[in-house]
């Protein structure tokens, strides 16, 4: 019995099926992949067979069969023709079956397209208006250029058809022809016009959408439909005051659908057009009080309403209402709504700030809120809210989440934070508490720029100097575990230690303490013995203890920080090494050692810069970072380590730097920073000697301030000639000139790419060049960043990796790039840029040419 079954299940498997159902429980009893492919390929088979013997009777089985083949990814060309010969045939069923095929089947590339036209010339003239639709829907679908030329004539005749739906599909299939081939929108545009006032309101969408298009296309249509603005008031206004209509009601509102298209129409309409936003202030205001908001479909509306009061030149009375429509958007319990509301808000904050700022509270709310995408979006809000009037609110609110936010919010806070606070502080001493509780609340996060600027702002505010460095030493004395925190007190108390011992008593969190130098020593100790200390950390305490050397006045004192010193001549990190070895001889030139260890004055600024806003607010996430002297040069870091090669870029904020940690680490200590990238590529040149001997010349004194080694002819030779650490000529010679080097390659979309080139000290053919990515801030984030470069054949280009695709308002990347160029021509350059700028979300790709940079520029 059992042998029976098998046979006749064999036999069955190798007959065709002849019906859809058949074939779909056939591939669904398939246990695998190969067992789907065997049916497959047999019913393919079968297909053929049945259209090389034009069986008319199977064809439409077949086709159905074979479209669902083609659904499942299988190739199903070979019946295009037959879906032809379908739509030739008379019945409904077939014509249906057959252009379905087509639309699957075929694409405008295809040579049997041609086949199509005048098939469907001819069911645009049928008496059923069922295949008529067909036949638009077809062309909308697949029309190529030449199509759509040749059957535009019969759309244009459809849309003055007496039956509403051949209008609606007429308007429909002309909407996919003008996107086509925006040349023929022309003949549309009177046939348009008498759309707007059909009684259907099925045609009163497909012509709104029609002539939205045509309007966005073409700037002389904009202005012919502008003249259409009462109509469409008139319309909207019929909407909301009609009566109970069962065929157009969606919970309580008539048709949702047509009253948001045309809110849409308006405001294209109506753009920098004043004639025409009057027309429509009086009917936005009666849908914005009379939509119920309490359903997801009124809200719908009043957010279209809200877009368009906002797009137009609406009076300030509807500006206010629209805001205070987002307002209560976001006491919504919906998170999408929410949401919406924020992003709109964050559009029109610039508008109306006044308007917004009535709603401080609850977007500050928002900033507790479980959705991370709605606390990100207040976030933005919150800092384009600040202004003078409001700077200690909303950054005491700021601070405070500061506190609990994700790790992803914090840098970017840092940032703006302290763009905030440099713009709208009301005197320095808030400012300085501000940047302090930054530094304690987020120090990890801190990026370099925002550190430099709070040096900058301690060390020009003189009055303040004791205050600051109490504050310092008291929160180094609870908190030794942000590293920026770390870096910027023990700069401030190497600077002014003497103050802070000299003030005598002082009170925190209600107990007075005294400071001695013993203690200030201890601190500095527990900090290089704590877990938290890295290279970077034990770099600016030897500099800040050497500082206090010369400042501290108890021999007891200055022996431990010999002794301290001393240890750090052995340490296993070259740069400390060096460093140790330079101020321990130091000590032994007491006549010079005050003179070098003088404070320093007050740093060059390097500040990011702010773009305004539309009224003249500034923009906090707006601005790149740019800075007025030499790029890795500045006196005040460079004296820290901060920025060389060695400093704490790499470490403290790995994403400023290009550099890969294990390639930073192992970075050379004193040379220039583009000698890091002759590693990278793997240069056959031999580095110099990491420490050098006990007896050095004047260029040690310039490797014990953290300045690069002198490349000038004038200023080598005057290293190799100085016997000692007599002459201090040279070091005025030998410091950088604090010319800005950059040359601007491209700018768009708030994206600015500067080129900063300089010639390789090691091979003079080699030119290295660092390219930084600023962001203005004024498209939001720009993500997906990809830059691409290509120079003449006569050049070799190589490059290394970014320092991050993604670039923060306010802030800006790197990169670095290695032109070999042995014949030393012009250098020029080929860009192609890449990014995907927040406000627009989409990705933007552009070519660009760079070159020559200007003479003497390397």
């Amino acid at each position: 019995m059992n042998s029976i079954n098998s046979i006749s299940q064999q036999i069955l498997a190798k007959l065709p099926l002849y019906r859809l159902k058949d074939l779909i429980k056939a591939i669904r009893a398939c246990k695998t992949a190969a067992d789907e492919r065997a049916v497959i390929q047999r019913e393919s088979a079968n297909i053929r067979t049945a259209f090389k013997e034009e069986n008319s009777e199977s064809r439409h089985a077949n086709v159905s069969k074979l479209l669902y083949i083609h659904m499942l990814g299988y190739p199903a060309h070979f019946g295009q023709m037959e879906c032809l010969k379908l739509v030739a045939g008379p019945k409904y069923a077939d014509k249906r079956l057959g252009y379905l095929g087509i639309m699957l089947l075929i694409d405008e590339k295809t040579e049997v397209l041609t086949l199509v036209t005048n098939s469907l010339k001819n069911d645009m003239n049928h008496s059923n208006m069922y295949i008529v639709g067909l036949a638009l829907c077809t062309l909308g679908n697949i029309s190529s250029p030449e199509m759509a030329r040749d059957l535009c004539g019969e759309v244009e005749k459809l849309l003055g058809s007496s039956n509403t739906y051949i209008r609606k599909k007429a308007a429909l299939c002309a909407l996919r022809i003008i996107r086509r081939v925006p040349d023929l929108q022309e003949n549309f545009v009177s046939k348009a016009k008498s759309l707007l006032a059909d009684k259907s309101h099925g045609v009163q969408i497909a012509g709104i959408t029609l002539i939205t298009e045509m309007c966005q296309q073409s700037s002389e249509t904009l202005q012919i439909f502008k003249k259409a603005v009462p109509l469409l008031v008139r319309n909207l206004k019929n909407l909301i005051t009609a009566g109970f209509s069962p065929e157009h009601d969606v919970t309580g509102l008539t048709d949702p659908f047509l009253q948001v298209k045309i809110l849409r129409l308006m405001r294209i309409l109506a753009a920098n057009d004043q004639e025409a936003s009057d027309a429509m202030n009086d009917v936005l205001a009666q849908v914005a009080t009379n939509t119920e908001s309490s359903k997801n479909v009124g809200n719908s509306i009043l957010y279209e309403t809200v877009l368009t009061i906002m797009g137009i030149q609406s009076e300030a009375g509807l500006r206010v209402l629209a805001v205070n429509i987002l307002g209560k958007f976001l006491g919504n319990r919906d998170n999408n709504i929410r949401y919406v509301a924020l992003e709109t808000l964050n559009k029109t904050v610039n508008i109306d700030t006044q308007a917004v700022q009535r709603h401080r509270n609850i977007i500050m709310d928002c900033l507790r809120d479980g959705d991370i995408s709605i606390r990100r979006r207040a976030l933005e809000l919150s800092f384009a809210l600040i202004n003078e009037s409001n700077v200690r609110v909303l950054t005491r609110e700021l601070l405070a989440f500061l506190e609990v936010a994700d790790s992803e919010f914090k840098q970017s806070m840092t940032i703006k934070i302290a763009l905030a606070a440099r713009k709208f502080a009301p005197n320095r001493r808030w400012h300085i508490d501000t940047m302090l509780r930054v530094l304690k609340l987020a120090g990890n996060f801190v990026r370099e720029e925002n550190l430099a600027g709070f040096i900058r702002l301690v060390a020009q505010s003189s009055e303040l100097h004791q205050y600051t460095v109490q504050k310092l030493y008291s929160a180094l004395k609870s908190d030794i575990s942000q590293e920026a925190l770390v870096l910027a007190g023990v700069w401030v108390i190497g600077e002014y230690g003497d103050v802070l011992v000299s003030g005598g008593n002082f009170e925190d969190d209600d107990v007075m303490k005294e400071v001695s130098e013993g203690d200030i020593l201890n601190l500095f100790e527990s900090i290089l013995n704590g877990p938290y200390a890295n290279q970077v950390t034990r770099e600016y305490i030897a500099t800040s203890l050497m500082k206090l050397s010369a400042r501290f006045n108890d021999t007891t004192v200055i022996h431990r920080i010999q002794g301290t010193l001393q240890k750090f001549t052995s340490s296993m990190e070259v740069e400390i090494q060096q460093r140790a070895v330079e101020y321990s001889n130091l000590f032994s030139y007491d006549n010079i050692r005050p003179a070098v260890l003088e404070r320093m004055p007050v740093p060059e600024e390097r500040l990011m810069s702010e773009t305004t806003g539309g009224r003249g607010t500034p923009s906090l996430d707006g601005g790149h970072s740019s800075k007025a002297g030499p790029s890795d040069q500045d006196l005040l870091l460079d004296l820290m380590g901060v920025g060389t090669a060695s400093g704490g870029a790499a470490q403290a904020t790995p994403e400023a730097s290009p550099i890969s940690p294990s390639t930073s680490s192992k970075a050379p200590p004193a040379g220039n920073n583009m000698d890091l990238l002759a590693d990278i590529f793997g240069s056959g040149s031999q580095p110099a000697p990491q420490s050098p001997p006990p007896s050095m010349g004047g260029g040690g004194l310039l490797d014990m301030l953290g300045q690069d080694t002198p490349t000038s002819p004038r200023a080598q030779q005057q290293r190799a000639t100085s016997p000692g650490l007599q002459s201090m000529a040279s070091l005025g010679q030998a410091l950088p000139s604090g010319r800005d080097n950059r040359h601007q390659a491209f700018a768009q979309d708030g994206l600015v790419i500067y080129l900063t080139p300089t010639r390789d000290q090691q091979n003079p053919t080699v030119i290295n060049i660092q390219i930084t990515f600023a962001n203005d801030g004024s498209q939001g984030t720009i993500s997906e960043m990809q830059f691409q470069a290509a120079v003449p054949k006569t050049q070799r280009l190589q490059m290394a990796a970014a320092s991050s695709n993604v670039i923060q308002p306010g802030s800006s990347e790197k990169q670095m790039m290695r032109v070999a160029n042995p014949q030393q021509t012009p250098l020029r350059f080929r860009l192609r840029i890449a990014y995907v700028p927040s406000s627009t979300g989409q990705k933007v790709e552009k070519i660009s040419e760079f070159g020559p940079f200007p003479e003497n520029a390397y």
